[in-house]
């Protein structure tokens, strides 16, 4: 089990109300507030050490559509036109703070590569968010997100995972061209039961909202399971367990077989 010193999370990540949607049209359900019963159980929960609680996020798409881009913007507040291609998997694990208690999104990167695949397709299992990327200014990718999908949910319990649409590189697009794209994205994200996002990982642009609102809506989904398991039971909403991260994830870049790039 792996006992984290958990130092206070940054003003930045603190998130008290439920973020909006990109539009209302693109959310499979237009949510202005957090579920009531998730509030109430946040407000009685009384001060002190509570469990770390996390949602693993795996993030899919094809080659260069700017999945890297779009984590180290969010993580790391930073932009390279020259990131080189991801090798297997990588992650990130990033610490809010929603409605008082901690919630972390551990934020797996996957290769696009068709050689990686029988890397990256053992960490999509577990998974509560998928996210899946296109280029906004390559239709091709759009139409290869169900595809990355399919591959992901396969390896998940069906009912388990929220889903999330997100078309990148929006700077590249004039407006116009960019409504047009859009158009067909919401087709796609509607047949996926998918939420969907437009963003830009090089001005930043709806980045930050669009991984807050993925983090709020992770942790309402924890936070009902939770209430569900804990009906008739007195312990504390958020007191759980730590949460040992996936075999030790941080070993694994070093030690993991699967990493083995001779696999495939």
């Amino acid at each position: 089990m792996l006992n984290l010193q958990m130092s206070p999370v940054s003003r930045d990540r603190v998130i008290s109300q439920m973020p909006k949607c990109y539009t209302p049209e693109a959310c499979l359900q237009y949510k202005p507030q957090f579920d009531a019963q998730v509030t109430s159980a946040c407000q009685q929960r009384n001060a002190g050490t509570v469990g770390l609680k996390m949602a693993k996020v795996v993030l899919v798409g094809d080659l260069y559509v700017g999945k890297t881009s779009l984590i180290n913007r969010f993580c790391k507040d930073a932009f390279d036109r020259d990131y080189k291609a991801t090798i297997g998997v990588d992650f990130e694990i990033e610490r809010f703070e929603i409605s008082g208690i901690p919630f972390n999104l551990q934020i797996w990167d996957t290769a696009g590569q068709e050689k990686f695949k029988c890397i990256a397709s053992a960490y999509y299992r577990g998974a509560q968010v998928i996210i899946t990327a296109f280029d906004l200014s390559d239709i091709q990718t759009l139409e290869h997100t169900t595809r990355w999908l399919q591959e992901a949910l396969r390896e998940n319990e069906p009912g388990t995972c929220s889903i999330f649409l997100v078309g990148t590189k929006k700077d590249t697009l004039c407006d116009a061209e960019c409504d047009r794209t859009e158009r067909d994205a919401l087709r796609f994200a509607s047949e996926m039961q998918a939420e969907y996002w437009s963003v830009s990982a090089k001005t930043g642009e709806h980045v930050k909202d669009f991984f807050f609102r993925v983090a709020a809506l992770a942790f309402e989904l924890s936070m009902k399971t939770e209430l569900e398991k804990s009906r008739g039971d007195t312990t504390q909403i958020g007191a759980g367990s730590l949460i040992q991260l996936e075999a030790n994830s941080t070993e694994k870049r070093e030690s993991d077989p699967q990493l083995n790039m001779n696999c495939c």
